[in-house]
């Protein structure tokens, strides 16, 4: 690894060979801004393939985006490339339809020859094996702020090429209050959860309002595509099994978390294909899958991705940990969200979703209202549980004549 000027990175990017050469780059908060913008100033025509794209995200003719989860800084672009698919499965395409030339990251200082990915390891690993099978460029941004993590986050300095150093705070999240319904949901969703269970959390005021709810726990075991503040609380509160270490492929919290993980020999990061492996989420005890979802139907498919049409966000991981946590012995797969939406002043459990299908067949359906078990039941008594039990009372009525025209109200 040399350390190098901006000058001289900006001189090997204006170098590249291919006529759209493809910058695999850190998503979320590990975002390598400098190098992103240097990128972006530097070559006329590329692609960025990135996760989670935030606030900033450099646009403009010339600049092609491509992910698999859409973030803030991309929502409004009508160039960006979307790629509808399992994020488990996201890193073959390095090695097949989408090859990197180069990668970019943030890491860690170096610690006995090594850098760590910190807070963002997903789908990184597999971009840096293709791209030095490829003869690319690995690039880093140094930051002493970025906590050192273990696992697969760990990369031996000789596979970097080329490092700037950076002493820059990472981002956080903003913190929400957490509304009455939220808190409801938190506690319905608790629930469900028993001492020794494993947990998987998606990213929201809600999964955060179940783990506050968790405290009591004890022997809990974390296998997540994601780890928040609320980890680190239930791990301070004595509700995580000493003996059990908490995977995760990235961090998405405070400056304290960020403190928490640093060096934490009990928290390993693990690349995309094997935390989002859906053999390896079956094996875990009593998995417990919390996501969210913008609507859900009567016939328990949900929509996380799309508004009016258009794409939000993306599947992310929540396909992968549903049928992961329904194969797990005592798993269960929870969908939990709003059961009414204030802004359109509209019920989020709808007669038949109208947007792509991110997910479907979970376990129960939790929202303010109650816990909808639906795993096991036919469509009728599916839906007949959805509308009694989590669609808010303003929506029964309807909901009931819609599941009637579906020929979903019959007996089993």
């Amino acid at each position: 690894m040399e350390v190098v000027s901006l000058a001289v990175i900006g001189e090997r990017l204006g170098a590249l060979s291919p006529n759209e050469p493809r910058i695999v780059v850190s998503g979320n908060f590990a975002t390598p801004w400098e190098l992103v913008n240097l990128a972006a100033a530097t070559i006329p025509i590329f692609r960025f393939f990135v996760l989670n794209p935030q606030t900033g995200w450099p646009r403009r003719e010339g600049i092609i985006t491509e992910t698999p989860f859409v973030g803030t800084g991309v929502r409004s672009d009508d160039d960006l490339k979307y790629l509808p698919m399992r994020l488990s499965l996201v890193p073959r395409l390095f090695a097949t339809s989408r090859p990197p030339d180069v990668v970019m990251v943030q890491t860690s200082s170096p610690r006995n020859g090594k850098v760590s990915l910190g807070i963002e390891t997903n789908l990184l690993p597999a971009a840096i094996e293709e791209v030095r099978r490829r003869g690319g460029l690995v690039i880093a941004q140094i930051n002493r702020h970025m906590p050192y993590t273990f696992g697969d986050a760990e990369i031996v300095v000789d596979d970097v090429d080329l490092a700037i150093e950076l002493d820059a705070p990472l981002p956080s999240p903003s913190e929400r209050p957490l509304d009455e319904a939220a808190l409801i949901i938190g506690e319905n969703v608790a629930s469900l959860s028993n001492d020794g269970s494993t947990l998987q959390l998606g990213i929201g005021q809600l999964p955060d309002a179940a783990l506050d709810c968790m405290h009591h726990r004890r022997h809990l075991g974390v296998w997540s595509e994601m780890v928040s503040d609320g980890i680190m609380k239930l791990d301070r509160a004595g509700a995580i099994d000493v003996n059990r270490v908490m995977t995760s492929t990235f961090l998405f919290g405070s400056p304290e978390m960020y403190e928490w993980a640093d060096e934490n020999p009990r928290l390993v990061m693990r690349r995309t294909e094997v935390a989002n492996n859906p053999a390896r989420i079956a094996e875990q005890p009593g998995m417990l899958s919390i996501n969210t979802a913008l609507q859900v139907d009567l016939y328990a498919q949900s929509n996380a991705s799309f508004v009016r049409g258009r794409i939000y966000s993306g599947f992310g991981g929540q396909p992968d940990f549903v049928s992961g946590a329904l194969h797990s012995r005592g798993g269960q797969a929870v969908l939990a969200l709003r059961s009414w939406h204030d802004k359109s002043d509209a019920s989020n459990i709808v007669p038949l979703l109208t947007d792509p299908v991110c997910s479907f067949q979970h376990s129960v359906i939790v929202t303010e209202q109650g816990i909808a078990p639906i795993f096991g039941f036919s469509q009728q008594s599916q839906a007949r549980s959805m509308i009694d039990h989590a669609a808010h009372p303003r929506a029964r009525e309807e909901l009931s004549l819609a599941a009637q025209k579906m020929h979903l109200l019959g007996s089993d």
